[in-house]
């Protein structure tokens, strides 16, 4: 665990705006804060706030807010402790761990950071010997055929070494190409067996760190290693922190010669061959793309899915940067619950193809189970997503997402355009209990509320109307009772209405009631607001005095700014805490009035306090002479109930015009 002091360390050291300015280049000064075009949202009214006094920012539109770890965190998609790193290697702050003796879990960190240098060393071998290596033809010729050819890789000419006649181009340009394949750090892998193994002993490393990866594989027969990857294009998977943890490698077509297959059992090669599972890479938890992406699927707030390595690598380098792809495995929730701290919706993008529609089907589950609202784009039929971008253009894929259905209306769709008997009505009732079952698995109310109109398409599809016309008909088949009974199953497990609560009628109720606001809750929020930005006020003697007007949630709000400003709690107002012991609207006007002060100076701030103070205690005073009359005329007839009600209100009345609270 990283020390608290180092903690503190970080958090004073750290300059939040100019780490903000990373990622927010409209970043700009107003008044006592900074403002820009929030990078979690689109938008094009600059909203983002930072107030570098608190470090602290808010944005007005999408309501994130937080501190420079927080920031952090959610725009690299970081855990905490890997956020107060980056930051502590920032400032300079060597990091402070909190414990005695060296455990278990230190020695696993020390190994899997060893791991992380081996996989980094041999990305660097790979993309070195995609520019070097004499036999460099073969995998320019494939990055060709995808349109994809860098600008070191061309002729004089301009031209590069497509040889089947492929488009050289993107509508980003050649520069958008390189940035593209330095960024997926594309290499390749020489044919020669002990390439890379040889590399990595002049570099010192132990075969056995690289053996762990799955770089290198222990030769069956006698002592050493070869190498797992030869005579491929190499794709490096990268983790969100951007650390290379494994490889997926292409197979290319076959050198003069025949030399990168030597050994093969088989005359074609496996398309891909992946990295093995290892102490730094789960494929099921990893994403093809993710670090690439990230930055793209927090302001977009859809991820893209797709099939291959290659349709995210051309997708990027055309400008549709929010995609990633899943590694040799099927969607898992794992890859769900990653993709779910960067975006709030999934669109899937997979290939039109049987497969791909299965592929669909099994991502259903783990979208769901993560929370996460999911659509299905349609591509043409045996079309993948870099093929429809090359043929037509990026703009036409962005299109196609852009009509992505629902999955679960997707699904429905698929299974009713599925070919099979429309004259068999016992296959129809079953295509209707296929359906029944995928409207009774899903949990999202909104979308069981919509059983009906898919039921309605259900009967249009499968001519149900027709069947009913028929029904006093007694050569009507019998599959037609079965049919009508399916359907009926189906609705009523899906659109029963929800439970009502102890106490409801279950009629709605005529007119919404709107609660009145409660007596000065104008002037409380004025006062708040000022002691959020100048919370020294709190220990004024001329403030003090209408703190104890404070009711409700502007009470609970002062207490948690005492309690912060405390000598006990030795430190300065800190803004998370803060926010941490508000609820409901006082917690987002805080963190608005922390990351965006309207008032310039702590003079300005008193005198906004002891004005709206002092009306406070004029609406009170009124309010509780008010109060007096009634109790007076209540108590009409008990003398001495009407004389202590008049000395009271006589009190009131001098306190009213002596100006005291």
């Amino acid at each position: 665990m990283i020390a608290p002091e180092t903690i503190a360390l970080v958090r004073e050291r750290t300059d939040i705006v100019a780490l903000v300015t990373e990622n927010v280049p409209s970043l700009k000064r107003r008044g006592r804060s900074f403002v820009g075009l929030c990078p979690f949202h689109k938008e094009k009214s600059p909203s983002f706030h930072v107030n570098p006094d608190r470090g602290f920012f808010h944005c007005f539109g999408c309501k994130e807010s937080g501190s420079a770890v927080d920031f952090l965190m959610k725009i690299e998609g970081l855990t905490f402790p890997e956020a107060m790193r980056d930051l502590a290697e920032r400032a300079g702050i060597p990091i402070q761990e909190d414990f005695r003796e060296r455990t278990e879990v230190d020695r696993q960190k020390k190994h899997k950071d060893d791991l992380y240098a081996v996989s980094h060393l041999a990305a660097t071998f790979f993309e070195q010997q995609l520019r070097d290596h004499p036999h460099r033809a073969s995998p320019l010729a494939e990055l060709a055929r995808r349109g994809l050819t860098p600008t070191w890789g061309r002729d004089p000419e301009g031209r590069g070494p497509d040889r089947s006649g492929g488009s050289t181009e993107t509508s980003e340009g050649p520069s958008a190409i390189d940035d593209a394949l330095q960024a997926f750090r594309i290499g390749y892998a020489p044919p020669a067996w002990d390439g890379l193994s040889t590399f990595l002993r002049a570099q010192g490393v132990s075969p056995m760190a690289a053996e762990q990866v799955g770089l290198l594989v222990p030769r069956s027969s006698g002592s050493g290693h070869y190498d797992r990857f030869r005579h491929r294009l190499m794709f490096a998977v990268v983790d969100p922190q951007g650390r290379v943890i494994a490889f997926s490698g292409r197979a290319l077509a076959p050198l003069p010669g025949d030399e990168g297959d030597k050994g093969d059992k088989s005359d074609k090669p496996a398309k891909y061959i992946n990295s093995p599972e290892s102490p730094i890479y789960s494929k099921g938890q990893s994403l093809f793309g993710i670090y690439q992406a990230r930055h793209a699927l927090r302001e977009e707030q859809v991820a893209v899915v797709v099939e291959g390595n290659f349709d995210v690598v051309s997708l990027h380098a055309r400008g549709m940067k929010n995609v990633v792809a899943p590694l040799g495995t099927a969607f898992t929730a794992d890859q769900a619950k990653l993709l779910k701290r960067f975006v709030t919706q999934v669109v899937l993008l997979f290939d039109g193809d049987a497969a791909g529609r299965k592929a669909v089907t099994a991502s259903r589950a783990p979208l769901k189970d993560a929370g996460l609202p999911s659509k299905v784009a349609n591509l043409p039929a045996g079309a993948d997503p870099d093929d429809v971008a090359r043929a037509k253009g990026v703009d036409a894929l962005r299109e196609i997402v852009g009509r992505a259905r629902g999955m679960l209306e997707f699904l429905i769709g698929d299974l009713l355009d599925t070919t099979f008997n429309q004259a068999d009505a016992y296959e129809r009732a079953a295509r209707v209990g296929e359906v029944g079952k995928l409207l009774a698995g899903e949990n999202d109310p909104l979308v069981r509320s919509l059983a009906k109109s898919y039921a309605d398409e259900l009967a249009s599809r499968l001519d149900m109307h027709g069947l009913r016309r028929s029904r006093d008909d007694t050569s009507t088949p019998e599959g037609f009772r079965a049919l009508e009974q399916a359907v009926k199953r189906a609705l009523a497990t899906t659109s029963d209405a929800p439970a009502l609560r102890p106490g409801e009628s279950g009629e709605p109720p005529r007119r919404a009631r709107v609660p009145p606001r409660p007596l000065g809750a104008e002037h409380r929020r004025a006062i708040v607001g000022a002691l959020v930005e100048y919370p020294d006020l709190l220990h004024d003697p001329e403030v003090a005095p209408f703190l104890e007007l404070m009711e409700g949630d502007s009470a609970i709000a002062v207490a948690a700014l005492a309690k912060w400003r405390t000598p006990a709690a030795g430190e300065a107002l800190d803004p998370q805490r803060l926010l941490g012991e508000l609820s409901g609207p006082v917690q987002a006007f805080a963190a608005r009035r922390l990351a965006a002060p309207t008032l310039e100076t702590k003079d300005a701030a008193k005198g906004e306090l002891l004005l709206n103070g002092e009306r406070l205690r004029r609406l009170m005073t009124t309010r509780d002479m008010a109060d007096l009359v009634q109790q007076q005329h209540d108590a009409e007839g008990d003398w001495e109930a009407m004389a202590a009600l008049g000395r009271e209100a006589t009190e009131r009345g001098r306190a009213r015009a002596g100006g005291k609270a």
